[in-house]
């Protein structure tokens, strides 16, 4: 049986329908809480037993270890699963611990945060990548990608050696890839509307002129279409 490890900061943030897919995949998914990652033992061994590993988002900032302290360990796992060649894949906030973990850096968007569904294109080297190329909604195959969105920071400058493989106008770095098997995405492929729904009883996204009714209804109408394109995703990161 495949066995992937995945780092979950807060539980509002999970593997959600992601996770789902794994089960129907026979996928053993090994859920560790944040607090808990920094007692991983980090050694050459760590991440021997799992056949991947994925980092999932939250609201701390990379390298806000005093808030996480387990954000430290997490740096690590990543670096050490990037050097072992391991199927390692961060989102949002874990890619963004993928980048600082790996040499790059990560900044407030200078024009401030991306919210609710939106939608990212994809690089000819995106188009070509075999987790986000030629992924489908049913009917066609998509470059440009239909994606909830929901971060204050980006990676501005990625680590050396990563490849684009997505972006829009609001940030340019969207999705990326190091070496053959390691991918971060700043947008939240796991994500439906119950998620949305849960995250702006945390973030009064009124202060940012957007209406919490207008985003939810948005990626409601969406969720079906969400749900098969990036379910497709997880077929495809399990087949790795």
């Amino acid at each position: 049986m495949q066995k992937i490890l995945v780092i979950e900061h807060q539980p509002d943030a999970g593997l959600a329908h992601l996770g789902e897919r794994f089960a129907e995949l026979g996928i053993q998914v090994t859920t560790v809480q944040g607090p808990a990652a920094s007692e991983l033992s980090l050694n050459s061994e760590t991440l021997r037993e799992f056949d991947g590993l994925i980092v999932l988002g939250g609201s701390v900032g990379p390298l806000d270890d005093l808030a996480a302290p387990w954000l430290p360990a997490t740096r690590e796992l990543l670096a050490q699963a990037v050097e072992q060649g391991l199927p390692t894949l961060g989102i949002c906030l874990g890619a963004q611990l993928l980048t600082v973990a790996l040499g790059g850096q990560v900044t407030t968007m200078p024009n401030g945060p991306e919210i609710g569904l939106q939608q990212v294109t994809l690089s000819d080297a995106g188009e070509s990548d075999p987790l986000l190329g030629g992924l489908s909604d049913g009917d066609d195959t998509l470059r440009s990608l239909p994606v909830v969105q929901w971060h204050w920071l980006e990676s501005s400058e990625l680590a050396p050696g990563s490849v684009l493989l997505a972006s829009n106008e609001h940030c340019t770095n969207q999705a990326f890839r190091i070496g053959d098997r390691a991918w971060g995405l700043q947008f939240h492929p796991e994500a439906l509307v119950s998620a949305v729904r849960a995250w702006t009883k945390i973030d009064d996204v009124s202060e940012l002129g957007l209406n919490e009714a207008d985003i939810i209804a948005e990626v409601s109408a969406e969720t079906p279409r969400l749900r098969f394109i990036w379910q497709q995703l997880a077929d495809r990161f399990a087949a790795l």
